[in-house]
């Protein structure tokens, strides 16, 4: 054969190989699941994760691969925990005593992949967790209440004065009033504190405003906030708790107030449960809980 024609052979074939390669990738990832994640190492403040390599569908000019460490939160939306080459990665960003979904992408020029089967793991206990006990079964009425108690898990003893508990909610319709109330604490309500915070998110000014004005939130926006506890005195023992503070919130004018979007609120049981949705820190360190889990 001539050596024009196997040239022109050669060219061919390996213009179909590429096509193929393209429609490949064209009917999925070009490369492939990596491994559901596996923990290595579950300490207070450290997580480290471990997981089966990826690979490309096809070969062919390949790029290094780079693994997403993800916590998927709905369709398309996940919380980025980091990134690496290897397939063993250290976490140092996350709350002691929650509970996280943890899944790997693999992302690289050119390629990417399905994401991982999700693993679920509770990070080991720091110095402190929070217990809840929600008393309210209608979560639309006019008040909160619940119950709390703070327990010492770490080796040494706990300053009280050092802990801050933060019971996260959102006051829907942009209705910011809260009146937070101690009906009684087996340490004594008078050794309890309460403040009320809340961020207004941006927003444009009122209908009719021309002059530059302070944020506001668009009518019926949800404003985020939290009740703070914090104690006067106390200290706790290793194992040992505060026993139950018995907390009621309403409002002002005591109208209704939906619960079910609140990042902290659980549903009714009747029994108590570590509330990872309520952070603890103790000097300004979280030592318990996170709302994005």
């Amino acid at each position: 054969m001539p050596a024009r024609r196997v040239t022109a052979t050669i060219a061919l074939a390996a213009l179909a190989s590429l096509l193929a390669v393209n429609a490949a990738r064209a009917d999925g990832p070009a490369i492939s699941t990596p491994g559901t994640p596996t923990v290595v190492a579950n300490d207070p403040h450290q997580l480290t994760l471990s997981w089966a390599p990826s690979a490309w569908v096809e070969p062919g000019a390949e790029q290094p691969i780079n693994y997403e460490v993800q916590v998927p939160l709905g369709p398309n939306t996940y919380r980025f925990l980091g990134s690496i080459t290897d397939t063993t990665i250290t976490l140092t960003d996350l709350a002691p005593g929650t509970t996280y979904r943890i899944a790997i992408a693999a992302r690289a020029l050119g390629g990417y992949s399905d994401t991982s089967p999700t693993t679920t793991v509770r990070t080991a206990s720091g110095r402190a967790t929070v217990s809840y006990l929600n008393l309210d079964w209608s979560p639309t009425n006019n008040q909160i209440q619940h119950l709390l108690k703070v327990t010492n898990t770490g080796t040494g003893p706990l300053d009280l004065s050092t802990v801050q508990v933060r019971y996260h909610l959102r006051f829907e319709g942009g209705n910011t009033s809260l009146v937070p109330n101690c009906d009684w604490a087996a340490l004594g309500c008078d050794r309890v504190r309460q403040t009320v915070q809340f961020f207004v998110p941006p927003g444009g000014p009122p209908s009719g405003m021309t002059t530059p004005a302070p944020p506001y939130p668009a009518p019926g926006t949800p404003v985020p906030g939290w009740v703070e506890l914090t104690f006067t005195d106390g200290t706790l023992a290793p194992g040992q708790s505060t026993g139950p503070i018995q907390l009621r919130h309403h409002r002002h004018s005591w109208s209704t107030i939906d619960e079910r979007d609140d990042p902290s609120w659980l549903a009714a049981t009747g029994q108590w449960t570590e509330n990872d949705r309520i952070t603890l820190d103790v000097d300004g360190v979280r030592e318990f809980g996170d709302t994005i889990s």
